[in-house]
């Protein structure tokens, strides 16, 4: 690893005092109040006052009829995933999932959370090549997983770092096989979407819609996240489930499976305090991306991606990904990353370990799904068919069959804390800089 402290090209550059954050927890003081009151009236468990405000809140702001708070966005999208399979193939015993015996069309370059319900489920998850001008699921790879497996009635999508991905093609495409859709928008509180001409929130997408109030969220619980539904019947069997599906006796009786998946009401009362201040962190992630672009337009790089005249993203996270012919010589393995470090040329793992040195966190990408080794075995499908073992020995892979690898490959999470000044910002952009150089 280079010593980027004594590289001469970062010379006069000096680390951070304290460390700049990728995306952390914006505190602003009506957190406090919200937990005391739940603790004061020793509502300190999973109901209570906070969390039927928040659910209403946020159920008002997004635009759906029914919020049910939630542990995780993970339990959102595992009970979510779990709903869906119930309501496609019917009721399934103790000892199965909902999904068992059936595929599920998934977005490719997300995080795990939003893909291993579907194993929860007894589910096998084919993933979806994504597409390079929003960075999600890309339409004619669905399209064409459609025709290699017809059969298939559940589509998992996620709205990557905040950006939405093409849902008037997805959501078209799924009312021509009849499938239902599983909307992670654990990334995207907050971004608009422009659906036959009326802008909506991501959340209202799918037929099943989950957020997220993880700690490094556009607004945080410090853990927690939603279930969003307009059917009050889908919001009712979702909360039950939340609680361990416990009947109405005067015993614990279940004619269920169940979950301990209800929000704390006190997680609930960080979240309470943090609604009020989305529309500024959304803002200030916006002013954020939009240095980036302005302070590194002459380098060979590209700011991640959107339709302006589609959606109005939340810019939760800012990426960049390195133009091909600027990319250094590098190899990526399975828990690390050697490089070839050139003049006028870098790669990703160059610049995050430059950053790195000077206090600064970056993150990789969301390394694809099919390449993550526990799904090694499950169906990859790109624009053009399958995308397993299209090479050998004698042929030799042509055309665009893997762009959810190539953007992991080129592409960089870059530090996009709200408190981060302008000036550690233009640091930063000085460091990327000189990894040019």
């Amino acid at each position: 690893m280079n010593n980027f402290l004594t590289d001469t090209r970062f010379a006069g550059i000096e680390p951070f005092e304290s460390k700049i954050w990728l995306s952390s927890p914006t505190m602003h003081g009506d957190e406090q109040k919200w937990v005391d009151h739940a603790i004061e009236t020793n509502w300190v468990s999973t109901i209570g006052e906070n969390i039927n405000k928040v659910e209403e809140q946020i159920a008002e702001y997004i635009g759906v009829k029914y919020a049910v708070a939630l542990s995780s966005g993970t339990a959102a999208l595992h009970l979510a995933t779990k709903l869906a399979g119930e309501k496609l193939y019917g009721r399934a015993h103790p000892n199965q999932g909902t999904l068992q015996g059936h595929k599920v069309f998934c977005s490719d370059t997300t995080f795990a959370a939003s893909i291993n319900p579907i194993s929860y489920e007894n589910g096998e998850a084919v993933f979806i090549d994504t597409e390079y001008e929003t960075w999600n699921m890309c339409p004619k790879a669905l399209e064409k997983a459609f025709e290699l497996y017809p059969d298939v009635r559940l589509i998992v999508i996620a709205h990557l770092y905040g950006t939405p991905g093409k849902m008037e093609e997805i959501k078209a495409i799924a009312d021509r096989h009849g499938a239902f859709i599983v909307e992670d928008a654990a990334e995207s509180l907050g971004t608009k979407y422009k659906l036959n001409g009326r802008w909506v929130e991501t959340g209202t997408l799918g037929s099943y819609n989950c957020i997220s109030f993880n700690g490094n969220k556009i607004i945080t619980g410090s853990s927690g996240g939603m279930f969003l539904s307009n059917s009050k019947e889908d919001a009712e069997k979702v909360r039950k489930w939340s609680t361990q599906s416990r009947e109405a006796a005067p015993w614990y009786q279940h004619e269920e499976l169940g979950y301990n998946y209800r929000m704390s009401n006190i997680i609930a009362g960080v979240v309470r305090g943090q609604i009020p201040h989305l529309k500024d962190h959304i803002a200030q992630k916006k002013e954020i991306y939009e240095r980036y672009k302005e302070g590194m337009a002459d380098l060979p790089i590209k700011m991640n991606s959107f339709n302006p005249e589609k959606s109005k993203p939340n810019f939760w996270i800012s990426c960049m990904i390195i133009d091909e012919e600027a990319m250094c010589e590098t190899v990526q393995g399975q828990r690390d990353a050697l490089y070839v470090s050139e003049s006028g040329k870098s790669c990703p793992m160059e610049i995050l370990e430059a950053i790195t040195a000077f206090h600064a966190e970056g993150r990789p990408i969301w390394k694809p799904m099919h390449m993550q080794p526990v799904y090694w075995m499950n169906p990859f499908i790109t624009k053009n068919g399958n995308g397993r073992a299209q090479s050998n020995a004698y042929i030799k892979a042509v055309g665009e069959i893997d762009v959810s690898a190539d953007i992991f490959r080129r592409g960089l999470c870059l530090p996009s804390d709200n408190k981060m000044t302008r000036e550690q910002q233009n640091v930063i952009i000085d460091i990327i800089h000189r990894c040019f150089k």
